[in-house]
């Protein structure tokens, strides 16, 4: 299962408290998704939420996702979920390698083995990854070209094309827009993780992957990032709890293919 599509993801993270306001935050997505024309959109919730929202109905651009799975398909793992076990639930994504997972102790080798077992077991995973700082000597940069190399490295050609990827700077992470990365400054940053991908993988693989931006994203600067960042969606925290703030990131993103 490929997607052609631009994406919209929403991770709502450790959010929201109830499954009554989670329900109240999904309904409210699921009319605006049912308007837009030129998108996909993901949801991830918490994982106690998901079967509950599976079981309602959702336009056909709507899917669910969750933001994490365990390296290993089964086994005493005591408080892991596997991937089998959210593809039964009827979610298609998963967030691997978030920042906060990262920095929670998860390596790039624990992330490349969550990616295969997420393909194997026919979900689609969307791999973060970014740094923690930018530094005019561009060691940053380095950061960037490891973490690709090591969590796409092994994986079978047929998983790679088209995979997406969504880069997150972790030091704009929670901050304003006016703090967030300049979109020429992610425009070249997605040129450059398009070059490594092909440098290792292949310059086919690299034409085909999708890549989001995430790292506060809002409504003030959502149409200038799709318009000028070089990405095909976001991945958005915080605003996606928001339904109005949401909807309206979703309506940039659609008008701009």
């Amino acid at each position: 299962m490929k997607r052609y599509r631009n994406l919209v993801v929403a991770n709502w993270k450790m959010n929201p408290e109830s499954i009554e306001e989670a329900k109240r935050i999904f309904g409210s997505i699921k009319k605006n998704a049912e308007k837009l024309k030129n998108i996909d959109v993901v949801i991830c919730p918490p994982f106690v939420f998901l079967e509950n929202l599976a079981k309602d109905k959702r336009p056909k651009n709507l899917y669910l996702g969750v933001q994490d799975i365990f390296h290993q398909t089964k086994g005493a793992f005591t408080g892991e979920v596997s991937a089998e076990m959210v593809r039964n639930t009827g979610a298609q994504y998963v967030i691997v390698g978030h920042s906060e997972r990262r920095a929670a102790g998860e390596t790039n080798e624990i992330v490349n083995r969550k990616i295969t077992v997420a393909f194997e077991s026919g979900l689609l995973p969307i791999l973060c990854v970014g740094e923690k700082e930018r530094d005019r000597d561009g060691n940053h940069l380095e950061f960037l070209k490891t973490q690709i190399k090591e969590c796409l490295i092994g994986l079978h050609k047929k998983y790679l094309v088209g995979i997406t990827v969504a880069y997150e700077p972790i030091w704009a992470i929670g901050k304003s827009y006016k703090e967030s990365m300049s979109p020429t400054d992610i425009h070249e940053t997605t040129l450059f993780i398009k070059k490594i991908i092909g440098e290792y993988f292949g310059r086919d693989i690299a034409n085909s992957i999708h890549i989001l931006y995430g790292g506060s994203v809002e409504v003030e600067n959502a149409g200038a990032i799709i318009k000028l960042g070089n990405v095909e969606g976001f991945l958005v925290g915080h605003a996606s709890l928001v339904a109005e703030e949401f909807g309206e990131i979703l309506k940039v993103a659609d008008a701009k293919r």
